[in-house]
C-alpha cells in the first residue's frame, strides 16, 4: 500500500473539513442539487469522451495509486546475477525449475523465451512489444482521470449559472435567493475540491507509477538478453547497474 497517496488524501480532504468546521459546520456545505450537478455531470460526460470499455478498464488501473508494488533495482540483479552464474554452469536448461518460484511474470516470460531457444533480438522485441501495450494501458488510466479534472471545474462552473439563473428570477422572493446561492456557489467548490484533490493528484500518480514499472520492466529486458547471450555475471552486474542512481549501486562483484 502507498502511505504517501493515503495520508495525502486524508490530510488534505481533512484539513478542508476542519477549516469548514471551525468557520461555521459542515453542513452549510453539504448540497445534493449542487452534487447532482457536479458529480453526475462529469460521470455522464466522462462516459460520452470514452468507450465504456475503457471506463471499466480504469477501475484495474486505479489501484496501482493505492496498492502498486514495484520490484526494486537490487532484487532484480541479485536474481539475475544468480541465473546468469548457474546458466553459465549447468546450461540455461537447468533454468526451467528456478523460474517456478519468480513471483514477476515478466521475468518468468523472458527467461522461458531464452530457455525456450529464442535469438536474443526476437525476446527483444517481444518483451519491449509487451512494455508498449502496458504504457498504453496507464496512459489511458492518466487520461481518463485527467479530463475528470477538466470536467469537474467546468461542471461546477455550469452549476453556478444554473444557481445564479434561479436566483435571478428569484429575486422577488428573498426566501428562495439562499438555496439558489448556496448552489451556485457549492458547484464551484465541489468541482474545485474533486480536480485538485483527486482526479489531478491522481493522473500524475498513475503516470510516476508507470515511469516507474518501465523502467523495472526495462531492466529486466536487459537482463533477460545478456542471460541469453550467455554473459558473465560480472557483467550482468554492471549492466544492470546502469539503470540505477550511484547511491543504490551493490556490488557483488568486487
Amino acid at each position: 500500500m502507498d502511505i504517501a497517496t493515503i495520508l495525502g488524501i486524508i490530510s488534505a480532504f481533512g484539513l478542508v473539513l476542519i477549516a469548514i468546521s471551525i468557520g461555521g459546520g459542515i453542513k452549510l456545505f453539504i448540497n445534493l442539487p449542487a452534487l447532482m450537478i457536479v458529480v453526475g455531470g462529469t460521470m455522464g460526460a466522462t462516459m460520452v469522451n470514452y468507450p465504456l470499455k475503457e471506463l471499466l478498464g480504469v477501475l484495474k488501473v486505479i489501484k496501482n495509486v493505492f496498492f502498486k508494488k514495484v520490484l526494486s533495482g537490487g532484487d532484480i540483479i541479485r536474481q539475475f546475477i544468480e541465473f546468469s552464474t548457474k546458466a553459465r554452469r549447468e546450461g540455461i536448461l537447468s533454468l526451467e525449475s528456478d523460474i517456478k518460484k519468480v513471483g514477476e511474470d515478466f521475468i518468468k516470460k523472458g527467461v522461458q523465451l531464452s530457455i525456450d531457444g529464442l535469438e536474443p533480438q526476437a525476446i527483444r522485441e517481444i518483451l519491449e512489444t509487451e512494455i508498449a501495450f502496458v504504457q498504453d494501458r496507464h496512459r489511458k488510466g492518466a487520461e481518463i482521470f485527467a479530463t475528470m479534472g477538466t470536467f469537474f471545474p467546468a461542471l461546477g462552473m455550469v452549476g453556478t449559472l444554473i444557481g445564479l439563473v434561479q436566483m435571478l428570477q428569484a429575486m422577488n422572493d428573498p426566501g428562495s435567493i439562499g438555496p439558489a446561492m448556496a448552489v451556485a456557489l457549492l458547484t464551484t467548490f465541489y468541482g474545485a475540491l474533486m480536480a485538485n484533490i483527486v482526479c489531478l493528484p491522481m493522473a500524475e500518480k498513475l503516470r510516476t507509477r508507470s515511469g516507474e514499472e518501465v523502467l523495472i520492466k526495462e531492466m529486466i529486458i536487459e537482463g533477460v538478453v545478456s542471460l541469453s547471450n550467455g554473459e558473465n555475471p560480472r557483467i550482468v552486474e554492471q549492466k544492470l547497474h546502469a539503470f540505477l542512481p550511484p547511491s543504490q549501486r551493490e556490488a557483488r562483484f568486487k
